[in-house]
């Protein structure tokens, strides 16, 4: 019934003149179509994802293929506001012009790679943070949080992020390599004593920022202890390496941590009772990198979509390449690089206390109040909703990238952050959108639900079978009760059977 919604009946009457030249004016054909629209138009009915698409790549047919839809975010370079309330086809194009950390970063990385690879970097550089935090435009404080999620086909070449990360997370693992080995001393000396002897405490000072995603929940606790409010970072191969986190066989604990990792604040922990147990509330600091296909994406968060996980993700996916292209050539990831990306690194290592930008701030603003047009234009409150926590990301990109040029602002950063946040928002809305709106709309009609209903006064004084039929259908029942039903009812004396097929409501004094 979509096509109500797409076409106006003078349109669709201009596709018969085309499609069915020698019957369109026939008197049946004319007939279906005005019951058509007179039965299932309704302006008011928002449009679904799928229509959307269809319009979207519609309009841009008309356009050509050279040509772009005015105001909708996926043209080069494209610096306009969400203003259109059609969603792009097509991810928005990265900008030719990046900042300079984000330029270098994706230097040695293929073309189609680049806005994966750009997203991607953000986890490990805010891992280098310590005790840094932004004001965000709601006047609460944000420390560099970060949580990506690549979403791409199989054999797309998701592990394109990889090289970039380990070059930015080299001095933190030089670190984390002395902290390892003191803590393997201790426990080989305590295993090598007796259970009656006396054991050296556990060493102070063990900073291990990169932590292996196969671990249970009492090591995440006491590694995030430890940390000394650092941020603990991982990178996971695949999504599902998440579990370890959830508890118990059937927790979900592992969605309760991504929820809380980006909230400022947060308290989480673990109370036993035991003597080596570990018995810790921290804070949580958790960046972290993840790949996964798109299917298997899907299917991790589909019991969590409105639970707030996706909202607080930061998600990138990777366009699928045609048949027989040629192999992207990677770059050389040599000394020069290592040596071009230290005063970056180094700017984030010294960075401390509250950072005010205000160049960000009010870029901040701006694209809050184009997400809220967007939203009104589009009518989605799927995409409102997202776009919440989205501009938070964004601004925290701004913030860190305003850092690493050295407490610099430039127009490649604005450019960046408004492309980041369009790109963001794309993806969240491709792989996600309609089946949270899906949700959504089963919990309303979940908690819309109401008790037994009296059908027979839904019914006018006189109706048919198939009058009670809809009245069934209406409040969750099948039709094939109808008939039963209504003989109760003439048999109780509530109805008046006038024909096969017509009832009239017998009217008892008081």
């Amino acid at each position: 019934m979509g096509a109500t919604q797409l076409l106006k009946k003078t349109e669709l009457i201009g596709v018969l003149k085309v499609r069915m030249a020698q019957n369109w004016q026939d008197k049946n054909i004319q007939q279906l179509v005005d019951d058509f629209y007179s039965k299932y138009y309704d302006p008011n009915q928002k449009m679904s994802q799928f229509q959307r698409k269809v319009l979207a790549k519609s309009l841009k047919m008309v356009q050509g293929e050279g040509g772009m839809v005015k105001g909708c975010p996926t043209g080069e370079n494209n610096r306009e506001p969400l203003t259109n309330n059609q969603e792009p086809a097509l991810p928005p194009e990265m900008p030719k012009k990046l900042p300079k950390v984000v330029q270098l970063l994706v230097s040695r990385t293929p073309e189609v790679y680049k806005p994966a690879v750009a997203h991607a970097i953000f986890p490990s550089l805010g891992a280098h943070l310590w005790k840094v935090r932004f004001p965000y435009i709601d006047n609460v404080m944000h420390e560099a949080t970060f949580m990506n999620v690549l979403m791409a086909g199989t054999g797309a070449g998701k592990d394109c992020i990889s090289q970039p990360i380990n070059h930015i997370m080299a001095d933190i693992r030089k670190r984390d390599a002395e902290n390892l080995k003191r803590e393997a001393d201790w426990k080989k000396e305590v295993n090598s004593k007796g259970s009656n002897k006396d054991k050296r405490q556990r060493p102070e000072g063990l900073v291990i920022q990169e932590v292996d995603p196969d671990m249970t929940n009492p090591a995440f606790v006491m590694r995030m202890a430890e940390a000394d409010e650092h941020f603990l970072y991982t990178k996971m191969n695949e999504i599902d390496q998440f579990d370890a986190l959830r508890g118990s066989a059937r927790g979900s604990q592992q969605f309760q941590i991504m929820c809380l990792a980006f909230d400022p604040d947060n308290r989480y922990g673990q109370t036993r009772v035991g003597t080596q147990s570990v018995t810790e509330k921290v804070c949580i600091r958790f960046n972290w990198n993840a790949a996964t296909t798109i299917q298997k994406g899907q299917k991790y968060f589909a019991r969590v979509l409105t639970d707030g996980p996706i909202s607080r993700i930061n998600f990138c996916t990777i366009p699928e390449r045609e048949i027989g292209a040629d192999m992207p050539v990677y770059g050389t990831y040599d000394s020069q690089f290592d040596e071009e990306l230290r005063p970056f690194i180094d700017r984030l290592c010294r960075a401390t206390g509250v950072i005010d930008c205000p160049q960000a701030f009010r870029l901040a603003k701006r694209l809050k109040d184009e997400c809220a047009e967007f939203a009104r234009l589009s009518q989605s409150r799927v995409y409102e909703n997202l776009s919440f926590r989205a501009n938070v990301i964004a601004y925290l990109k701004a913030c860190v990238l305003y850092i690493c040029n050295d407490y610099k602002w430039s127009k490649e950063i604005e450019d960046f952050v408004r492309w980041s946040l369009q790109y963001d928002m794309h993806c969240k809305m491709t792989f996600f959108g309609e089946a949270i709106e899906n949700a959504n709309r089963s919990a309303d009609e979940q908690t819309g639900r109401r008790g037994p209903r009296n059908l027979l006064k839904l019914l006018p004084d006189e109706f048919t079978v198939h009058d009670a039929d809809l009245i069934r259908q209406a409040n969750g029942m099948d039709t094939r009760g109808t008939r039963n039903m209504l003989s109760q009812w003439v048999h109780r004396g509530y109805l008046l059977q006038m024909t096969d097929d017509s009832f009239s409501k017998i009217k008892k004094q008081k």
